[in-house]
Formats: C-alpha cells, structure tokens, sequence
C-alpha cells in the first residue's frame, strides 16, 4: 500500500512562515493574559467518554474523534453497543477537560482560581476557512467568582491581547442565557422548548427575521406566540438602552438583577477598555452549548465574517462533578482563525531579531569552519540570529529563498579568503 503524503483531511501541516506567528502569538497570550492574574495549566488531550457524551457540549458531542479500549479490554465479539467498545475521547474543547481538573484539583488551587490553558482539541467537523479537525484553543477561566467582576476581567483581558496583534474595529456581542430565556416564557413558549427555539435563533444573521418566523411556525409553535417573541427582536436596539427595553418589557418574566448587571458589564468594559472595539447587546446571541447560564459573549471580525473567540458563565458544569456548584465563567479566543487573518494581511512579527545567513563554500576547511562556526556562536551569544549554510551553485536563487524566510543579512566564506 502506497504512503500518503498529504495530512487527513481537516489536519494541516504548518509551514515555518505561519509558525513563527503562531510562536508570536502564543508567547504574547501568555505575557498579556499573566498581567491580568491567569496561571497556565494543563489537561490531557483524552478524556473519558462519560464525560465528553455528558449533555454539556450541544452539537460538539456528535463530533467526537473516539476511542477504543485497549488489550483485554477490548472485547469486540461480546460487545452489543457503542459503550462496550469505547472508553475515552479526544477532547473537543478545554471547558469540560478544566472542570474535571478543577474538581480533582480544587484543594491544592487558590480561589478564585484564574486559568490559562492552550492546546489542541479534535472535532470530527466538516472542514471550511477558517475550521480544521484539529486546532488550538485558547480558554482563560475564572473559577470560583461568583460576580460580574469574572465577566469584566476576561473580556478586558482578551481585547487587549487583540489590541496588541493589531486588531481594531471589532465587536463583542453580548448577551445572558436568562433573558433568552425570560423572552421565549414571556412570548409564551414552554419550556420544554426552548432549546429548539433558541437553534432556530441562532440562525438570525443567515436567515433574518422572517427566516426565523417560517421555521418556527414550521416546527407547530403557535403564530400568536412566534409573533409575540420576534416583535421583541424587531423594536429592541443593541445598547444598554436595548437592555433596559427588554426588562421593561418582560417585567416579572426577568429579574432586574439580570439586567443591571449586563448594564455594569458593558458601562466597565467601554471605561476601562485599552483597545479598539465596541459592545453590543445582542439578544439573538446564543452560543451553542448547553453549559451556559448566564453572561455569554462573541467576538465578531468584518474582516473574517463570523464569530473569532466566544465564551461565557457556567456555573453548573463543575457540580456534575462535585456534586456542588462553582461559579464559572470563561473567554475562549479562536486561536486559528486569528493566526489565518494575520497571514492574510502579511502580519510582521514586531521586534524579532535580525536574521544573518553565512553562506559558506563548498569544502571549505576545517581550520577555516571552526572559525566560521565560533564567528556564529559569538553572534548568536549576542543574540542575533545566524543560519549556516553551504553556498549553492545557484546563489541568487538560494538568497531569494532566505530571503522569503525573512533573512536580511548575507556574509559569504570563501576557502582563499581569510576569516575575520
């Protein structure tokens, strides 16, 4: 059988261009989001399958790369469903991996604890621009802060880490789980219903209002109660006075507590904000997992066309495991799609070293390479960046090619010349 030698599909193989970017922008999350408090940690990138098939992940729960048992274990004649043959799961995302940590660990972490984590999650999706089967994620988490103050700091925190990659003019879309929920009981929707509702919500930006309208009479809801529920859509506005439409409309159906405090969120976050954005209330804003239960929010890019990083309160999920509920809440940028706008747009990586290439002749000799090779070693102590290489037949070609990896500086040895 033939190797292959292009990646699975959805995987990708990363060329130094991009990785140097991505090395950049990894090592500037951990430097601006550690002035904000956050500790790194880390997670295995398998889990067990009760976990990842425990109701939490929506629709992310039918992408799961899964995995067989092992050994002995493994008994494939015997087995009668899916759960005598599989044990554990990559991971699709890092929420419900820090859970787990958080409730094993909970004991030796401070509280409120605030968690930094990077790493690969695997989804069995269909892959698009900007959506691979494998790609790194980003999550910051504060764990155990019961007030706003959570929500406050990740959104400030992650807009200054896009404030200093050079992103302006972006959104951050905000909205809670309990208004969209208070607005389907108020229009009259049963509970039972209201994950449904909220699916067909979500599609508002592909299918507009009367996109909505049609599916939702589709699915048998009564036309009093759709028409009721997308005139609330059609007269609120994306401000905090839209805010205060929305529960002087509700009334008894939406504490006031719920309201106020998403006011406070956004009047913080626009007073003390470092980069370029704007809030916007968004009462369509849904975000597909279920774990939700109060603040959640976006981040939408123009120049991308769609959602780059979400996140949001989830002060039940920790208790599946405990037994006892933590407050939660987290911000997770879409680290991808972020290093794929900056490749679009020819991004530089700021103060990186000069890059000196030595290119060297042909069988040159040995007393001569020594001193080439501690010429290198007292530059690269001085910080520089030198790469050796062998002078090729083609010079002008082999410049060009250094040149395109970002080498600006070329010393040539030649073995008739002396070394200085």
């Amino acid at each position: 059988m033939a190797m292959k030698k292009k990646p699975v599909t959805g995987m990708k193989d990363i060329l130094p261009k991009e990785m140097e970017i991505r090395d950049y922008v990894i090592g500037l999350i951990k430097e601006t989001y550690k002035t904000f408090g956050f500790n790194s940690v880390e997670t295995p990138c398998v889990e067990h399958i009760e976990n990842l098939n425990s109701k939490q992940g929506g629709e992310n729960e039918k992408l799961i790369f899964k995995i067989l048992k092992r050994g002995e274990k493994l008994k494939l004649d015997e087995a009668k469903e899916e759960i005598d043959l599989v044990d554990g799961g990559l991971r699709y995302d890092l929420t419900v991996p820090l859970s787990r940590y958080y409730s094993n660990n909970a004991n030796d972490l401070p509280s409120p604890f605030k968690a930094l984590q990077m790493g690969n999650v695997w989804r069995a999706d269909r892959p698009q621009r900007g959506r691979y089967r494998q790609f790194m994620q980003c999550d910051i988490d504060i764990l155990d802060e019961p007030t706003i103050l959570a929500e406050i700091e990740l959104i400030l925190a992650t807009t200054t880490l896009l404030g200093k990659l050079d992103f302006k003019n972006f959104t951050i879309r905000i909205n809670d789980r309990k208004i969209l929920k208070a607005m389907a009981a108020y229009s009259g929707f049963a509970e039972v219903d209201y994950d449904t509702v909220f699916i067909i919500l979500d599609k508002m930006d592909k299918i507009g209002l009367d996109g909505v309208r049609e599916e939702l009479i589709k699915e048998g809801y009564a036309e009093e109660a759709v028409a009721k529920y997308l005139d609330l859509f059609d007269k609120v506005t994306n401000d905090i006075e839209g805010i205060t439409f929305i529960k002087d409309t509700l009334g008894d159906f939406l504490d006031d507590e719920v309201s106020n405090n998403l006011k406070t969120i956004i009047e913080s976050v626009d007073a003390t904000k470092s980069a370029d954005f704007k809030l916007s209330f968004d009462p369509t804003l849904v975000r597909g997992m279920s774990y939700y239960t109060g603040p959640i929010f976006e981040i939408s890019m123009d120049e991308f066309g769609g959602s780059v990083g979400g996140g949001g309160r989830y002060d039940e999920m920790i208790g599946k495991f405990t037994g006892k509920d933590t407050c939660a809440c987290g911000f997770s940028i879409g680290f991808e799609r972020i290093v794929m706008l900056l490749l679009e747009r020819d991004y530089k990586v700021p103060t990186k070293k000069a890059k000196t290439a030595y290119l060297v002749e042909k069988n040159m000799p040995s007393d001569k390479m020594l001193k080439i090779l501690a010429k290198a070693k007292t530059e690269r102590e001085s910080g520089a960046q030198i790469n050796i290489s062998i002078m090729k037949k083609n010079k002008k070609f082999q410049k060009e090619q250094m040149m395109l990896e970002g080498y600006e500086e070329f010393v040539e040895f030649f073995k008739d010349k002396e070394i200085e």
